[in-house]
């Protein structure tokens, strides 16, 4: 199954200043019943977005932000704690495409990147500049350039690059998965074995 593509990627966000984020805040244990990665959307951040009973929390981030936003902004070191891929999984199928935070712990980014979501890691500077750019407008929009590896705050002159291996970028920027861009190499894989 492909993904959606990224290339140029414009949005509002939705940004929690919280720090050590982890997996089972993301995803909560209790909904690890599937072995598919639809339907986590719902069981994103639970615990942050309703109540026991089941009832919204309307001052939450999530609540309060815009429904349509495509990132997620985060305090430093997201996704640490177990190594559970429903994480990336829940993320993605909420409605986001990238997370931004000033570090992420490796097996979280690794696990977005082979799910078709982008982790953009950034400098403590430039999260605190969104944060207060949020804090100050109540709003702030975020405009992430993949083919350039580039993230820029809209409407401010603040902008810098972030790094993501070539493989991964040409992967999301193309919307493939590691099964789609080895068969997109049949013909060359092919034509490889003819000649030996």
């Amino acid at each position: 199954m492909a993904f959606e593509k990224i290339n140029i990627l414009r949005s509002e966000v939705i940004a929690t200043p919280v720090e050590n984020i982890d997996t089972d805040q993301i995803i909560p244990a209790r909904f690890l019943k599937a072995t598919k990665r639809e339907g986590f959307g719902d069981a994103m951040f639970r615990d942050w977005r309703y109540t026991q009973n089941n009832e919204l929390i309307e001052d939450s981030v999530f609540a309060k932000g815009s429904k349509d936003a495509r990132i997620l902004v985060a305090g430093k070191n997201f996704g640490c704690g177990s190594s559970r891929e429903h994480a990336a999984w829940a993320i993605a199928d909420y409605g986001f495409r990238a997370v931004v935070s000033s570090f992420f712990a490796d097996i979280f980014k690794n696990n977005a990147l082979n799910n078709g979501l982008l982790p953009v890691q950034v400098s403590e500077e430039f999260l605190a500049a969104i944060f207060q750019a949020k804090e100050k407008n109540g709003k702030v929009e975020l405009e992430i350039n993949l083919p350039q590896r580039s993230i820029a705050i809209v409407g401010t002159d603040m902008k810098e690059s972030f790094p993501i291996g070539e493989y991964k970028r040409h992967c999301l920027e193309n919307g493939l998965e590691d099964i789609d861009y080895l068969l997109s190499t049949k013909e060359i894989i092919a034509a490889y074995e003819q000649r030996r």
